[in-house]
């Protein structure tokens, strides 16, 4: 009886919005920002959060309740609205934004690593046979995907501890910025290390790459996009919410509110003890130790507003850092060994059995063994490639980084333009609607689809103009790439089931 009890308990308003907390926002996307755009990133997080966050997820929520039942997650939201090629481009190119996700922080991860051990960031010098740099967090992050591969195929039980402790050191890093941060002001009688003067702080970005650039500036849209990714999760929640017509959307406008305003927060009180000249802009910071150098600088300041020796302050500086280092270490391992297999399950199950040729669709302990071993010879060879192609230590993160936010960003130009189509099928029901008119869903579907679509093209297009085409072409390269391949395997299947029913046909 305890256990049914457990299993039909529906989740309150409180305990939703807490899910698509967690589920959404992301420490290291603060420091990050601050970096890129310093104060001006605040009102570009509030435009994402009004013309993609808020509509997108509730989208989201309309095709979770009228699917609720499919195994095929995303999968069954576009095959059942537009058709199975539509679907399975959309859902694989979903899944293409998980590789680059491996790839980015199989050799971004090192960084914590260093900072833990260390207490600042030493991976630029880092060598071993003759190679430096990139090269050998390429060399490490190849091992990394070696080894998570091998464990993960081999159970998952032991790394639960490490995922729990891992996102609570996480969200004791977001308290240490709040409580810091004011605790620094107070310290410092109410004077910000980068200063606002007036609305032109917003406005104005101090960072030379961005300032008076306004496809930069929109290049960033990009960036705040990712950090309100993770929405298609939310539909699952649907159904398992108290009075969801209700509850649900009040839950997301509530959740939506809070981490916009989270974001925006605390590029804002980043400012508090970090002076964008001085600490953002000097030579050996980049989007891989951002974070880092900020809460590192964080500590420092502490002891420096309330009058501590130097001696005192570095070492606040020093321990602060060692302690986002581990967090964020044991946080990145967590989610690697469930997005090891977690997405690649799902795009497996969810699609025809006769698009995986061989053994890859053959599961073993409930696990893809054998694509999982695929996936990590191809995130290998990206990382070699990337790695090994005459990049400097900023340049290799900001392709790792332009990668990632593209991929992940793209799937949702897919999911909001089979929106409309699941508005107009009638024979879909829909326990749960939000846009009341076919219109309706069509304006906030394209205002969706525009958001996202110009920031990529703008993302994709900004470090060509600057000169750095390789990021560029990396950036086009990895969705293009797999493009193809999903329409060369959907292709091949296609040509299957039709020889499939050319024998039915002669058999009669």
């Amino acid at each position: 009886m305890e256990s049914n009890t457990k299993s039909t308990k529906k989740l309150t308003l409180l305990s939703l919005v807490l899910m698509i907390f967690t589920s959404v926002y992301g420490f290291n996307n603060i420091p990050r920002s601050f970096y890129k755009m310093g104060y001006a990133a605040i009102p570009w997080f509030m435009l994402a959060a009004i013309t993609f966050f808020v509509p997108f997820a509730l989208m989201v929520a309309e095709f979770g309740s009228a699917f609720k039942a499919e195994k095929g997650g995303i999968y069954s939201w576009m095959e059942k609205s537009i058709g199975p090629r539509f679907a399975f481009l959309g859902t694989f190119m979903w899944y293409f934004s998980y590789i680059t996700w491996m790839v980015n922080v199989a050799s971004g991860m090192w960084v914590p690593v260093s900072n833990a051990i260390f207490g600042e960031d030493t991976t630029q010098s880092w060598a071993f046979f003759n190679l430096q740099g990139p090269q050998a967090l390429g060399i490490l992050g190849m091992l990394w995907i070696v080894i998570v591969t091998y464990t993960s195929t081999k159970g998952l039980d032991k790394i639960k501890k490490v995922t729990s402790i891992g996102g609570t050191a996480v969200l004791l890093l977001n308290v240490l910025l709040w409580a810091g941060a004011i605790a620094v002001l107070i310290g410092n009688q109410g004077k910000f290390a980068q200063p606002i003067a007036g609305w032109q702080a917003f406005a104005q970005t101090p960072n030379p790459i961005y300032a008076g650039d306004l496809i930069a500036a929109l290049a960033f849209v990009v960036y705040a996009l990712f950090a309100y990714g993770g929405l298609e999760a939310v539909g699952g929640l649907v159904d398992e919410t108290e009075r969801p017509e209700k509850t649900f959307p009040k839950g997301i406008l509530i959740s939506a509110t809070i981490i916009s305003v989270g974001y925006s927060f605390g590029i804002l009180l980043i400012g508090i003890f970090t002076n964008w000249s001085t600490v953002m802009g000097m030579q050996n910071v980049n989007l891989g130790n951002a974070s880092y150098i900020v809460m590192a600088n964080l500590g420092s300041s502490l002891g420096s507003a309330f009058g501590a020796s130097q001696a005192t302050t570095t070492a606040l500086g020093l321990g602060v850092a060692r302690f986002v280092g581990l967090s964020m270490f044991l946080a990145t391992s967590g989610a690697f060994f469930t997005l090891m297999y977690s997405p690649l399950k799902q795009l497996i199950e969810g699609t025809p059995a006769g698009l995986w040729p061989g053994k890859i669709g053959v599961t073993k302990n409930g696990l893809p063994v054998h694509a999982m071993w695929i996936q990590a010879a191809i995130v290998c060879v990206m990382i070699a490639l990337i790695a090994f192609g005459g990049s400097t230590m900023a340049a290799f993160f900001n392709i790792l980084v332009s990668m990632t936010n593209v991929a992940m960003t793209l799937p949702y130009v897919f999911i909001a333009l089979a929106f409309p189509h699941f508005k107009r099928k009638a024979a879909i029901h829909k326990p749960f609607i939000i846009f009341k008119t076919q219109g309706s869903a069509n304006l906030w579907s394209w205002i969706v689809v525009l958001t996202v679509g110009l920031a990529n093209f703008f993302c994709i297009i900004q470090p060509a103009l600057e000169g750095d085409v390789q990021t560029t072409v990396w950036s086009v390269a990895g969705p293009v790439i797999f493009s193809i391949i999903a329409l060369l395997m959907y292709g091949k299947y296609e040509r299957g089931l039709q020889k499939e029913l050319a024998m039915e046909k002669q058999t009669r």
